[in-house]
């Protein structure tokens, strides 16, 4: 009876009618978040089983993101239509009467499609997460949004970039999967290369088989060739694998440990 009461009520109360619709669609907002999260968090991790846990919170985080404004944007959809109605606004006639505006509009939304659909395949492809370490057309940083129109990265000087997902031609994803060493010295051109490259396969296996770094490390830094070379000087080159984006703390404590070991050894840089 008292629910019957209440719609009568609101019936005959237009603004009142209005505020409810507004606050039921941020609750219905609200919750959904509360929803999403744990929903696409407990599916993900059954569903994905061969992820690793850092990989499976990205791919988590990402469609956490990207479901939650699609939510939004369905709920307040819903909401303003709805309130046109309780205004009286007659839908029908007025989109009948914007047909022609509406050509123009489309005409204008085709870039917006092209975002939202690009998008789309970049998150069903998993070509990149949020917390990735990506370059996008030249620009380089790390995902920290991934909307339906576009993709945020913030670099390394603390800058923003916005990228309309539709521009999007090339992706470098630099820690998908796992990371890699690739560092390079240059020593004397009369150092023994043999020793050298004991002495480097020796400081990367100890780092490797160290608390703090061996669950970062996958393959142990080792001297990989000579890149190149000069009466003067020798380019060394030093591989190894690590899980995605331990790579830039990795090399710092293999130059660290490698320039200690080079005074030790009197071997010279060049």
């Amino acid at each position: 009876m008292s629910v019957n009461i209440l719609i009568t009520w609101l019936q005959h109360n237009m603004w009142a009618a209005i505020i409810t619709v507004i606050i039921a669609a941020y609750l219905a907002s609200f919750l959904g978040g509360l929803i999403i999260a744990p929903f696409i968090r407990q599916t993900i991790g059954r569903l994905r089983s061969d992820m690793t846990k850092e990989d499976a919170k990205k791919r988590q985080d990402t469609l956490i993101g990207l479901f939650h404004v699609l939510l939004k944007v369905i709920i307040w959809l819903v909401a303003f239509f709805t309130v046109l109605g309780i205004a009286g606004i007659n839908l029908t006639a007025m989109l009948a009467g914007a047909g022609v505006v509406g050509v123009a509009i489309g005409f204008g939304a085709q870039s917006i499609i092209k975002d939202f659909l690009s998008g789309l395949f970049i998150i069903v492809e998993n070509q990149y997460r949020v917390g990735d370490v990506v370059e996008l057309n030249g620009a380089s940083g790390t995902v920290e949004q991934i909307s339906i129109r576009s993709t945020v990265i913030r670099d390394m000087d603390g800058g923003v970039h916005f990228i309309p997902n539709g521009n999007i031609t090339q992706v470098v994803n630099k820690t998908l999967g796992y990371s890699k060493i690739n560092l390079t010295i240059t020593v004397g051109g009369e150092t023994n290369i043999d020793r050298l490259a004991t002495l480097i396969n020796e400081v990367g296996a100890e780092l490797a088989d160290e608390d703090g770094w061996k669950d970062k490390i996958i393959q142990a830094p080792k001297f990989l060739s000579i890149s190149n070379f000069s009466e003067s000087a020798l380019e060394i080159k030093i591989s190894g694998k690590t899980l995605p984006s331990k790579q830039w703390d990795v090399t710092n404590e293999l130059r660290k440990r490698l320039l200690g070991a080079l005074k030790k050894h009197k071997i010279e840089l060049a």
